[in-house]
């Protein structure tokens, strides 16, 4: 009895040792507005994935190589970045340290950072989504509306009661209505500055009016 008591202490020590490594290695991100993803990005393009490989950017302490993959991509436009056409993409070679797949002839807007290897980076926390999968108010926004409203916050609601504390705030409460953070006001809203610089949601086909104070429907 001595011997099987032992064996499951250390098979529950072992097992409770590698969830500790699994969640320590696991990506997480906090959910974003499709509005913060631009505003906080330092590159926002439209293009298609033509290429994929997998490359050694080096070794780490332990002198195992470090991968990356490298997605050559057709730039179709870009909405916020470098006068350079970005031509490539890198992201980690695995989901586990937030690396991103993507589909080879599929086309995607893609947020991420510029390095200063001059490379463009992407994760999972950015906001990379298939270009027919995006409203037609988040593909216009992506031209003018959301950059408009680069200097509000955006505080996401995550139970009820929540409220913003500054004028300058937007409430985004997709999660505790809809459960999902990829909601109305994700799909359909972006917080722009009033003409009182303080913020609010605008829903609208057209750009917002330069005295714009109230939220108003095409």
């Amino acid at each position: 009895m001595t011997w099987t008591v032992s064996s499951c202490f250390v098979t529950l020590a072992v097992l409770f040792l590698w969830r500790v490594e699994e969640i320590a290695e696991a990506c997480s991100c906090s959910p974003a507005h499709p509005q913060q993803a631009f505003c906080n990005a330092d590159v926002v393009i439209r293009a298609k994935i033509v290429g994929k490989e997998e490359i050694d950017v080096g070794n780490n302490i332990y002198g195992n190589p470090i991968k990356q993959i490298k997605y050559d991509v057709k730039q179709i436009k870009m909405y916020k970045g470098p006068s350079q056409d970005i031509d490539a993409i890198y992201t980690a070679s695995t989901s586990a340290v937030c690396g991103v797949t993507l589909e080879t002839a599929q086309e995607y807007l893609i947020t991420g950072r510029m390095e200063t290897d001059g490379k463009m980076h992407v994760t999972l926390c950015q906001f990379i989504e298939p270009w027919d999968t995006l409203s037609e108010t988040q593909k216009k926004s992506l031209t003018q509306r959301y950059a408009m409203g680069c200097e509000c916050r955006i505080t996401r609601c995550t139970s009820i009661p929540c409220m913003i504390t500054s004028p300058a705030e937007c409430l985004w409460t997709d999660w505790v209505i809809e459960k999902t953070v990829n909601g109305e006001q994700a799909k359909h809203f972006a917080c722009i500055k009033r003409s009182d610089d303080s913020c609010a949601w605008y829903r609208g086909a057209a750009p917002p009016k330069k005295d714009f104070l109230d939220i108003e429907d095409p």
